[in-house]
């Protein structure tokens, strides 16, 4: 049975509904975090696509530049170019891109009381130099990094630091906003990063509305009281508030880990992508409009993405990104007492295959709390018909067999530590019920 949520409620639904508990008051320690919406994102630039090749026939220049007026004040990256912006069409070559999620809320009260202002969602996305694969990967918040020297950041409340220390990942935010962050990401993969965005919870909940809500598998019901996230076992359909609260649950989730809620929103996020690249999605220009303003109006951009053209040329380049050629990945860390280490041999070995653009394969296992959806049964073939043995071959010149395909570089296989999925993969979450937490 497919249950769908109501899109928005008119507030929330009672404390639980709110953020949950707060940590100790040190930087360092988050919150739960909002979605990864590093797939949403890149459709919301995809709206700028939808705006400008539909503009001339049913979305007026008056409703671009609704969408351009709606952008917020861009940040300086460190791998910022001044040369001019592409022209609309797909970008040239790879692309590296930054998406970071923010815990602040922006003031909204059904956020409840926010403390600092945190990146607890680090999502790295490369498309390749061809653009006929696209790799997503999720840094874990608690994830033990070495903050660089930041600039401050006065539009993010970020004071700059002078760096030389260690801190978890979702701190670097604090101390030099989005531009740390992406300081932070370069010295751990080694890639350069032009482009960056940070999203607030609005966001997730004005683009999950947009695409008509995202289905989501849930294998043993998820029972979280600090989201008042409670789902039974079956397929949902998720928009609005629910969407939101359904990527903040870690309590509902089978280990109550945050590397169990990185596991389940990939699985979103891949539920999404097949959402939106299902046949009308892209194609109506009321969605698409939807999604432009409400990523214009929930985000907040690097320079280099402070163009329409820019977030066009970026979307088209995922155009023929198969889901097959999507993957997410997790980097790899090991648990520790303080939080979490990165395997960093592991790491280096997928960065090295996305900074040679080699194509890429998931060695490892699904994310903690996902489960593989059982493949239906395939129908029954059908035999041929004995051909007759009067039957007389026609004539004429036979048709050649198609030609092969061109051979392709071999995958370079992933360290059984890097775990995620395929956009492709169908999975659910696996949940757990109150008495178990």
């Amino acid at each position: 049975m497919i249950t769908r949520s109501a899109a928005d409620p008119p507030g929330p639904r009672g404390d639980a509904r709110l953020a949950p508990p707060a940590p100790a008051p040190i930087a360092r320690h988050g919150r739960l975090p909002v979605q990864p919406v590093s797939i949403t994102l890149l459709k919301g630039f995809a709206v700028a696509v939808a705006v400008v090749l539909v503009s001339a026939a049913t979305v007026t220049g008056i409703a671009i530049g609704d969408v351009t007026s709606s952008l917020k004040a861009p940040v300086a990256l460190p791998a910022d170019s001044n040369g001019p912006v592409p022209e609309i069409g797909a970008i040239e070559g790879g692309v590296n891109l930054l998406l970071v999620g923010s815990d602040s809320g922006q003031g909204d009260p059904r956020f409840g009381p926010r403390g600092e202002h945190l990146g607890d969602v680090t999502v790295l996305l490369h498309i390749s130099q061809d653009h006929t694969a696209a790799t997503v990967i999720s840094f874990p918040r608690d994830l033990q990094v070495d903050i660089p020297a930041c600039s401050a950041s006065p539009d993010e409340s970020a004071p700059g630091t002078d760096g030389g220390f260690t801190d978890k990942l979702n701190a670097a935010l604090s101390y030099g906003g989005l531009g740390c962050t992406v300081a932070v990401v370069q010295q751990l993969s080694g890639l350069t990063i032009p482009f960056a965005a940070e999203i607030e919870f609005n966001g997730v909940i004005e683009m999950s509305n947009a695409v008509g809500g995202v289905p989501v598998c849930v294998a043993e019901p998820i029972q979280d009281e600090y989201t008042g996230t409670f789902l039974t076992a079956g397929e949902h359909v998720l928009s609005g508030w629910d969407a939101l609260q359904f990527l903040r649950t870690r309590h509902g989730l089978s280990t109550g880990s945050d590397l169990a809620r990185i596991g389940n929103q990939q699985a979103f996020l891949a539920s999404l992508m097949r959402t939106i690249t299902s046949e009308g999605t892209l194609n109506n220009p009321l969605t698409l409009y939807s999604l432009a303003k409400a990523a214009a109006s929930n985000m907040r951009l690097s320079t280099s993405l402070q163009s329409l053209d820019s977030m066009v040329s970026i979307a088209k380049a995922l155009q023929d990104v198969t889901l097959e050629q999507m993957v997410f990945v997790q980097y790899p860390v090991d648990e520790m007492p303080d939080g979490l280490m990165g395997r960093t041999d592991d790491a280096a070995a997928l960065f090295a295959a996305l900074a040679a653009d080699q194509p890429i394969q998931l060695g490892g296992q699904l994310g903690p709390a996902s489960e593989q959806v059982p493949p239906a049964s395939p129908a029954p073939i059908a035999s041929p018909a004995p051909s007759s043995p009067d039957t007389i071959a026609p004539t004429g010149t036979p048709t050649s067999a198609a030609p092969a395909a061109p051979p392709t570089a071999p995958a370079v296989v992933l360290p059984p530590s890097i775990t995620g999925q395929t956009a492709a993969d169908r999975t659910c979450t696996v949940g757990r019920s109150l008495s178990d937490q």
